[in-house]
């Protein structure tokens, strides 16, 4: 029995290491045939290499576009998407500041309306739009109004005719150039980058806040929201 039994454990054994040796085998031909097949470089590829140098294509992710939003893209495509990164991204720093001012006890003297509502009457984040206790109708379309016309006739207008911006999302307008000139090329870069990552990390903040705020959690710094 002892002799079978060992027998069977050998043979088993045996075919294991047989089949091991054949992956090996097999992965080794695959491995040394794709090292000699040709490079298979698409328009896609090629046109996304002009974009792996941009700002913003930086550790630990490096380039990164998961939705393919930059597939057969060109340069001006590109600066586009950037403008609208940069764009969203200083709003949600505006909005995420906001939310920790507001709920930290923070608001502008005086009322908000004639009927002589305070600021601080009404709460922050988006019960101040929704619910019970947000802000009448007419305050909200005001808002929308407001940002409409920042979005037509400002921030994608150039007030100095003849003057162009030095990257995507340069809304100077020919102001404050002389303060912004006298930085290297490579701290220009670098605060570019900060500016850019900040933005980045706000909206997903503010987006979280949101969501909590939703949820009705407990949040440290903030508190119940």
């Amino acid at each position: 029995l002892l002799r079978s039994t060992t027998h069977k454990y050998r043979q088993k054994n045996k075919t294991i290491s047989t089949m091991m040796k054949s992956v090996a085998v097999i992965a080794a031909t695959l491995a040394t045939a794709s090292a000699f097949a040709p490079a298979q470089i698409g328009q896609s590829s090629t046109q996304l290499d002009a974009f792996q140098n941009e700002l913003g294509a930086q550790a630990p992710l490096g380039f990164f576009d998961p939705l393919g939003m930059l597939d057969d893209a060109d340069q001006a495509r590109f600066d586009r998407l950037r403008f609208v990164e940069l764009k969203h991204g200083r709003i949600a720093m505006l909005a995420f500041l906001g939310q920790i001012a507001t709920r930290s006890g923070h608001y502008l003297d005086g009322n908000i309306d004639y009927a002589g509502h305070a600021f601080s009457s009404y709460p922050s984040g988006l019960a101040a739009l929704f619910g019970p206790d947000a802000i009448p109708e007419n305050g909200l379309a005001q808002i929308i109004a407001f940002i409409g016309v920042l979005e037509f006739s400002v921030v994608d207008n150039e007030w100095n005719e003849g003057w162009e911006p030095e990257f995507p999302g340069d809304l100077r307008n020919g102001l404050g150039v002389a303060s912004w000139d006298r930085f290297s090329d490579a701290s220009k870069a670098r605060k570019r980058g900060i500016e850019l990552n900040n933005g980045r990390a706000a909206m997903m903040g503010i987006l979280g806040l949101m969501v909590h705020e939703q949820l009705g959690t407990d949040m440290p710094i903030i508190g119940q929201l």
